[in-house]
């Protein structure tokens, strides 16, 4: 019988325990969260820049465009000001946060 295995993991599901699993799933699940939240700014800029070019002038859709591309600069601001968060405080406590050792649940 083949064997299950999860390809974010890289590793058997069956050889993994508690703690194990969760200092390979945690950086995974916070890369993955910062690749969806680039993947959403890219969309919302282009739904915002199709929106302003089909407005056609009306200062209304103009307006929810720019609404619309400013909220999606903020987004990734604040997406980046976290990465850069997680790294500084990596760096001062000497803790990883992208790359956890959690030793504490075997």
């Amino acid at each position: 019988m083949d064997e299950i295995t999860n390809p974010a993991l890289n590793s058997s599901i069956k050889d993994l325990e508690g703690a194990e699993f969760f200092n390979k799933f945690l950086p995974n699940l916070i890369g993955l969260s910062f690749v969806i939240g680039v993947v959403v700014f890219v969309a919302i800029i282009i739904v915002g820049a199709i929106q302003w070019i089909i407005s056609g002038g009306d200062k209304a859709g103009i307006e929810s465009a720019k609404g619309k591309i400013t909220n999606a600069v903020v987004g990734i601001i604040i997406l980046l000001a976290l990465f850069a968060i997680i790294a500084v405080v990596e760096n001062f406590f000497g803790v990883e946060i992208i790359n956890p050792k959690i030793n504490f649940l075997e």
